[in-house]
C-alpha cells in the first residue's frame, strides 16, 4: 500500500479465485482504514472518487466470487462510528 494506505491493485476482469481472494483482503483492509479516517477522525486522505473506486472494485469481485462474501465486509455493513460531537 502507498502512503495513503491504498492498495495499488491492477484490477483484472478475469482474475483467478486465488488472486481475487488476495485482492478482496487488500481492498477490505484499505476501505476499513479509509472509513476510520473519514468517519472517526474526520480526516480523509483520499478523494471520494478514489474511495468509491475501491468500494466498487470490492463489490464487483464479491459479485463475481460470491463465495468470498463475508458478513464483516465493508460492502455488507454501514461504515463508521459516530463522532463524539454527536449525541
Amino acid at each position: 500500500m502507498n502512503e495513503q494506505n491504498t492498495p495499488n491493485i491492477n484490477f483484472e476482469e478475469n482474475m483467478s479465485k486465488d488472486k481475487a481472494k488476495d485482492v478482496v483482503t487488500k481492498l477490505r483492509d484499505a476501505i476499513r482504514y479509509h472509513n476510520y479516517r473519514y468517519y472517526v477522525l474526520n480526516d480523509p486522505v483520499i478523494s471520494d472518487a478514489d474511495y468509491d473506486r475501491l468500494f466498487e472494485q470490492l463489490k464487483k469481485i464479491e459479485s463475481d466470487f460470491p463465495e468470498l462474501k463475508d458478513p464483516s465486509s465493508p460492502t455488507q455493513r454501514v461504515a463508521g462510528e459516530p463522532l463524539d460531537e454527536f449525541e
